[in-house]
């Protein structure tokens, strides 16, 4: 079998091109890898052949990539390789190919479109000749109904009036084969849409394409693609819900919601013309069974899903009539309230899951349905089944305080999952639950298909210290650092998640494995995905053990300052008294007032010089925060936090790595001790301070992020969203166009300096558009919290004369969704709560019942539920019909 390769592609100097090329079996199994390297006589056309035997070989795929001396630039699109399907009538190609970046209109190439929205079915393309011209083009645009044809100046392609159909064979790619024997030496064409009768609906925009035809030998085939065309058709946009599991609510409910219920969700999704539901992470969270497991972005494991999200609805029922009937009051009564009993739930849906493994398990794990489940998942299953055994036998989900197995061992794993051991049992149970989920979820996810709807699942960015992940490859986390995010609109102290931060030189070892797997089985569930802080990739905000909150983080990685840099911004370095908790009676009195001897008394001892230090016992946040554990009170509170604020009182942070190189503090600006420097002081840190944060590290943290994003978000062909929210530096949007992802664009929190509110019609359209996020108030709690910030809304977005309402109407409600639905943005995902704001008679009566976290509270309990059921939303006629009008007239349905 013979290849010749041509491509048109400008190369920069001292740069080649290479393919990469995977000789394929039947099975589509690569059975064996070569290079083929290129030439070029004017680094623009380049050409090159390869020769290999045809006896097993069906086919290659391959992609073209660039080089130079220090090795791999850039290479084409990972997702869609060129590929050749070999016919028995042919032993000879030759390829004129494009080169095939990562699509501007990627939404369309993503398993959301071609699984959900735009399905065609693949064809096969008709029998080859003696010699033939197969010509290939993509067009991801067509819709049911319609079908890429072609149309020229010969008789084989039609004489201009009659249409060649061709074939859908590849991820938007259409072909067709032409018997070349019977062409002339050159022929003019165009590619048409033709609908499902072969009438010609559109032509192709531009100017007539010219072929000029080889001379080709028997049993050999040309293969040109040829560029895409151009029609005029609209983008594809479309509108959804965001809201997570645990907040669904039916009649069959068990006092939160679960698979089942969002299998219902589906239903009134497709009824009101929505394409879209976002969900919140759904992963296993159980380290205490309290409700402070009700933090989703908290998982154990990245794989298991949360037994509280089983729909019991969906198993047998018990045998025992007398516990069934005591299942179903529970549930009823659970179902009832406004929030959700988390505690209660966990233990009811638990105990029955125990009660039915022991009843129906031992056929269930019989099945061939789980024999094939647990083969293709038990590297990770495994684990996970002992790890919850062993934390159910220790009480505690932390490791390192078990008195066996505190140190992972697969061989040990292995006999507590063995079937003759003691301890299969219980682990089989977890094996058991997690089956279930998986087909619950997988039904949910089918159904949503059927209907054309995207399941959009959430991606966290960190995960537990204490999972089954930080317990199995403890290598590839740094266990003595948490990870959070610096200052924001949600937390003036930055945030501390508590999640270890990765080990990113450990991961890239072996091309970020643990991501990829992380990545493919998500896509086994959902045909979209959010990036939970996408700044992760790029740099993590890494805080010290000993902090509680984020202000004495620094990012990792960084180019932290030297001495002599610092100085050279004409700011004088004094160690002692800039990286020092700066403590005076002036700042004593501007925190504590009156309570300020009270404080020097218990808390501190006296310096020279006027100044203070914290006692040893009080001298970190972990060691404040464990002196007042237990303490509710004001009083206490308030003095404990004061305590916070002396400890992070400093204007650089030694480097964690490197302690003579240092960080600016974020946010030092506010604090005391920043105040006690001269004007030109203050003038020197403040331009240090926004050349660190804002301008040092652009294409450092693009490099970081360029290593890693390519290979993980061309893993599947999920779209890939980005929560690109917060302290934002450059380089996030360079590699987000890059890659087209999907960046979060909010109204209330617009990327563009100095404005308060966001213009909708400048939202890119590789974008998610909504009014509010799970951390953020929704739309009418923070038109009621800001009365002054609701009334320049309503003056200069809203363009409205006088004073505006003092809570959101559902008529200013409807305007504001209405906004965001007419917006450029290819996805439009509004919140149940904004949804439902539109309608007074269905609404909350109280917005402060409608939100779901508050990231300043590490703490907090993530418990909100609709109000209503589904069945009753399903009935909401005036309120569907406004919706459904909506998507419509905003082209989105």
């Amino acid at each position: 079998m013979k290849i010749h390769f041509n491509i048109d592609y400008h190369t920069n100097w001292g740069e080649y091109l290479l393919i990469h090329l995977d000789i394929l079996d039947r099975e589509d199994n690569v059975l064996v890898t070569r290079q083929c390297p290129l030439e070029t006589f004017d680094g623009k056309m380049w050409e090159g052949e390869i020769t290999f035997p045809h006896e097993d070989a069906t086919g290659v795929k391959y992609k073209y990539a660039v080089y130079n001396e220090e090795g791999l630039v850039w290479t084409e699109w990972e997702v869609a390789p060129h590929k050749i399907t070999f016919d028995a009538d042919t032993d000879s190609y030759v390829v004129n190919d494009y080169w095939c970046p990562i699509p501007d209109d990627l939404p369309l190439y993503s398993s959301a479109f071609t699984e959900c929205i735009g399905k065609h079915t693949l064809d096969k393309l008709e029998k080859t000749h003696a010699s033939t011209l197969q010509l290939r083009v993509v067009e991801p645009r067509l819709r049911e109904g319609q079908r890429l044809a072609i149309c020229g100046s010969i008789p084989q392609l039609g004489a201009w009036g009659r249409p060649i159909r061709m074939a859908h064979t590849g991820l938007q790619e259409w072909a067709v084969n032409i018997d070349a024997s019977l062409l002339y030496h050159s022929a003019e064409y165009k590619y048409v849409i033709v609908d499902d009768r072969n009438n010609i609906t559109q032509w192709e925009e531009g100017m007539n394409r010219k072929i000029r035809l080889p001379k080709m030998a028997d049993k050999q085939m040309w293969i040109k693609t040829d560029k895409r065309p151009t029609f005029d058709l609209p983008k594809w946009k479309t509108a959804g819900i965001v809201i997570p599991v645990f907040s669904l609510r039916t009649n069959n409910s068990a006092g939160i919601g679960d698979f089942g219920d969002l299998k219902t969700l589906v239903a009134w999704a497709s009824k009101v013309k929505m394409h879209v539901i976002q969900i919140l992470p759904i992963n296993d969270t159980t380290a205490t069974g309290k409700w402070t497991d009700s933090y989703p972005y908290n998982a154990i494991s990245i794989y298991a899903f949360h037994p509280i999200y089983c729909n019991l609805n969906a198993l047998p029922r018990l045998k025992s009539k007398v516990k069934m009937e005591e299942f179903l009051i529970k549930q009823q009564n659970l179902n009832q309230l406004a929030e959700t009993d988390y505690e209660a739930v966990f233990k009811l849906k638990m105990d029955y899951l125990r009660l039915i493994f022991a009843q129906e398990g031992t056929e269930v794990l019989k099945s061939t349905g789980f024999t094939e489940y647990f083969n293709a998942n038990r590297e990770w299953l495994m684990p996970y089944a002992a790890f919850c055994h062993l934390r159910n036998t220790y009480g505690t989900a932390d490791f390192t305080k078990w008195e066996k197995h505190s140190t992972y061992v697969k061989e040990d794993v292995e006999a507590l999952c063995d079937k003759d051991s003691d301890t299969y049992l219980d682990c089989a149970l977890h094996f058991y639950i997690q089956y279930q989920l998986h087909t619950q979820l997988t039904e949910a996810r089918n159904e949503a298909r059927r209907h054309g709807i995207i399941i959009k699942g959430d991606i966290p960015i960190g995960i537990s210290r204490t999972s089954v992940e930080a317990w199995t490859e403890p290598k590839l986390f740094n266990l003595d650092s948490q990870a959070g995010a610096p200052p924001d609109a949600f937390s003036a102290d930055g945030q501390n998640w508590g999640f270890p931060t990765y080990n990113w030189e450990e991961m890239k070892k072996d091309g970020y494995q643990w991501w990829q797997c992380r990545f493919k089985k998500m896509a086994e569930y959902f045909d979209a995905y959010r990036i939970d802080h996408i700044l992760g990739f790029f740099r993590i905000w890494e805080i010290p053990l000993h902090s509680v909150h984020g202000l004495l983080g620094q990012f990792a990685p960084s180019l932290p300052l030297s001495i002599n840099e610092i100085e050279n911004y004409g700011l004088k370095f004094r160690k002692d008294l800039m990286t020092k908790p700066y403590i005076t009676d002036d700042s004593l009195e501007q925190i504590f007032g009156y309570r300020k001897d009270i404080i020097k008394a218990i808390y501190l001892y006296a310096k020279a010089e006027g100044r203070y230090d914290l006692k040893v016992q009080y001298n970190t946040q972990r060691k404040i925060e464990a002196a007042f554990n237990g303490k509710t009170d004001e009083e206490s509170i308030l003095i404990r936090d004061g305590l916070y604020r002396l400890v992070s009182s400093v204007l650089f942070i030694p480097d964690r790595h490197y302690p003579e190189l240092y960080h600016p503090r974020i946010s030092a600006q506010t604090d005391y001790v920043y105040q006690t420097l001269a004007k030109h002081e203050q003038d020197a840190f403040n331009r240090l301070y926004n050349d660190y944060y804002y301008k040092r590290h652009n294409n450092f943290w693009y490099d970081e992020a360029m290593q890693k994003l390519p290979i993980l978000t061309q893993a599947t062909r999920m779209l890939v969203c980005a929560e690109d929210l917060g302290m934002i530096p450059s380089c996030v949007a360079w590699v987000m166009e890059r890659l087209k992802i999907l960046s979060l664009e909010i109204q209330a929190m617009p990327k563009k300096e100095g404005c308060e509110f966001g213009n909708l019609q400048d939202n890119p359209y590789r974008s998610v558009a909504t009014i509010s996020t799970h951390d953020m108030s929704p739309l009418r709690l923070w038109w009621k919290e800001d009365y002054k910030r609701a009334q320049r809304f309503y003056n200069t977005i809203l363009q409205k004369d006088g004073n505006a309402p003092k809570e959101a109407p559902d008529w200013l409600c409807e305007e504001i969704v209405s906004r965001h639905l007419f917006s450029p943005s290819c996805l439009c995902v509004l919140s149940f709560q904004d949804w439902l704001s539109m309608d007074e008679r269905l609404r909350l009566a109280d917005p402060e019942k409608e939100r779901i976290n508050i990231p300043a509270n590490p703490h907090h309990y993530w418990r909100y539920r609709m109000h209503l059921t589904i069945e009753r939303l399903m009935e909401a006629k005036d309120l569907n019909n406004k919706i459904t009008a909506l998507i419509e007239n905003s082209g989105r349905a």
